[in-house]
């Protein structure tokens, strides 16, 4: 629960930085030309120091806020691996694996090839 609060903030975070992002006074002028009224209100460096401090701020936040969620990431409850438990059913039910008592029987040894020799001409 805890993990799905911080990726929470984690978003709210990202989103209010694009807008204070879109907001701050570029070069250009940016969004911030067009909110006179505020700068009206502040002044203009009061609110370009206000938005630059939030963006540090939602900066900070946000790795912060990553931090703490990568130790409060939900544990696998799985000990060990798929493969793990693959490779642990075939040699339980590979027949080739299976103790000498209970192997298939083999053929016994006979002196006897069996396929028949081939007979060399002799040079009589």
């Amino acid at each position: 629960m805890l993990y799905l609060l911080f990726v929470g903030l984690i978003v709210l975070a990202s989103i209010l930085m694009c807008f204070i992002v879109l907001i701050q006074n570029s070069k250009g002028g940016g969004l911030a030309s067009s909110f006179a009224s505020s700068n009206q209100i502040m002044g203009v460096r009061k609110t370009t120091d206000f938005i630059e401090k939030m963006t540090w701020g939602l900066a900070a936040a946000m790795v912060v806020l990553s931090i703490l969620t990568s130790y409060v990431l939900p544990k696998a409850t799985v000990e060990t691996s798929v493969i793990e438990q693959n490779a642990l059913k075939e040699q339980t039910t590979n027949p080739l694996n299976a103790p000498s008592g209970f192997a298939a029987p083999e053929a016994p040894a006979t002196s006897t090839p069996t396929a028949p020799e081939a007979q060399q001409p002799s040079d009589n």
